[in-house]
């Protein structure tokens, strides 16, 4: 087969591979152990070179989904690796389960939410997707494959957790799910004019609510106005009686279609700075027990098939970081760095993180957590980048890699200090260096 140019999500980078696809676990196996340099790749929603290999293997398991039988009755699972959280949810809310942690797409494999350890809106009460596994299987380079878990190979585990697919192939997982009785959220929405505000707001919101999110504007200067949103599963007697009868009902779809192609320079700050006067308005000033379903309250983005496109050829960037609570004006100066930026941030959200978990790779820690989406070949945005990865680094915090294509290398064990920690068990399962990634390379992991 001919190799394949491939890229993530950003589109900013790509590079050429030769591309397996295995269909079960024994052809993972056969994969992981043939000699060859490789990675795994599910369907290709990290941001940058997380998933290619440039002149090398990569390993697409998207065909690694067979159907999941139901979960038990204490709402343990175990799935393929490939499948996705869109098909997962498509089979689990009507039987009244939900994931316990969702990330901004349901457009994720299993094992790429495992390699990533993704996070969602309700950190600060349920950490990240992996504090939710029970075990984990791995396919290794010399063609064996193991199980890990918190109890099983601790070490591995949560090296593999946040691990960037780097400790092996994950090839299948056992999830503890979260019981509902509804496919409805009762969101709370309420607009703010200041920054401080808002994160008075949140950390109030930390006690109280399941989850939470917040849009800032990063475009219009005045006060850096932002909309708090705010959710819990709904029960059955929160629903109309209408909605009482199929109270699981579950039939997301795309509403919008991007543009299959988009010049470069559509995302200029008249253009930004009118979405986003939009976007402010149509908020109200505060509403509460508004009823939403689980795509438009988790999964905005997915609306809109495509919605990378809008950034045109060159694709863009999203930088996310993390602070620790406490280190508040290093947010305040990185909003203000990026509003004040030539570059139009044309989506930036705001989250709190609970407690960081045992991965040594894993991004959350308990603080702030701000990302934003900017075109990538935008001029000075390196050098402001990497002056705010320096001021994050002081402050304690660091830049989550599942999103990066720029980190200056020299920067991953400052702000990840048990890196070392974490490369010991990747020599333990991957002696000779197998396990490879064009960010492997480009960050010396």
């Amino acid at each position: 087969m001919a190799d394949q140019l491939l890229s993530g999500w950003g589109r900013a980078t790509w590079s050429a591979a030769h591309i397996e696809r295995p269909a079960s676990t024994d052809e993972a196996v056969e994969v992981a152990g043939s000699g060859v340099s490789f990675i795994a790749r599910g369907l290709g929603r990290s941001y940058g070179d997380q998933a290619t290999n440039a002149g090398a293997t990569v390993v697409d398991m998207t065909d690694l989904n067979s159907p999941v039988p139901a979960p038990d009755e204490t709402g343990r699972i175990v799935v393929p690796a490939g499948l996705s959280i869109d098909e997962l949810l498509h089979r689990i809310v009507p039987w009244g389960w939900f994931v316990p942690v969702t990330p901004g797409t349901r457009h994720v494999t299993i094992g790429g939410a495992i390699a990533a350890d993704v996070h969602g809106k309700n950190h600060h009460r349920d950490g990240t997707f992996c504090e939710h596994l029970d075990e984990v299987v791995l396919a290794l380079p010399d063609g064996s494959t193991v199980r890990c878990s918190p109890d099983e190979d601790a070490a591995l585990f949560w090296a593999t957790a946040g691990g960037l697919g780097l400790t092996g192939i994950i090839v299948e997982a056992t999830i503890r799910l979260h019981a509902i009785e509804t496919s409805r959220i009762v969101v709370d929405t309420t607009r703010f004019d200041t920054l401080d505000a808002l994160l008075d707001a949140m950390v109030e919101a930390d006690r109280t609510a399941p989850s939470s999110v917040a849009w800032i504007d990063l475009v219009t200067a005045a006060g850096r106005r932002s909309v708090l949103t705010t959710g819990r599963f709904a029960g059955v007697d929160d629903l109309p009686k209408r909605q009482q009868a199929s109270p699981l009902s579950y039939a997301p779809r795309p509403r919008l279609a991007a543009p299959r192609w988009v010049p470069n320079g559509l995302l200029r700050h008249s253009t930004v700075r009118a979405f986003n006067e939009a976007w402010f308005r149509a908020a109200p000033k505060q509403r509460q027990g508004q009823l939403q379903s689980i795509a438009r309250y988790y999964h905005p983005l997915d609306g809109v098939t495509g919605w990378n496109r809008i950034y045109g050829p060159q694709g863009f960037v999203q930088w996310q970081m993390v602070v620790p609570d406490g280190a508040e004006d290093t947010l305040r100066h990185c909003v203000d760095a990026l509003a004040d930026a030539p570059t139009p941030c044309f989506l930036a959200v705001l989250k709190r993180f609970g407690p960081a978990n045992p991965g040594p790779l894993s991004f959350p820690l308990q603080g702030w957590t701000l990302a934003a989406d900017m075109p990538a070949m935008s001029p000075g945005l390196a050098v402001l980048l990497d002056q705010l990865d320096q001021r994050v680094a002081e402050a304690g915090g660091r830049i989550y890699l599942a999103k990066d294509a720029r980190l200056d290398p020299e920067m991953v064990p400052i702000m990840y200090p048990r890196l070392d920690e974490w490369r010991a068990v990747r020599r333990r399962v991957d002696p000779e260096g197998l396990l490879r990634s064009d960010m492997a390379r480009r960050l010396g992991l």
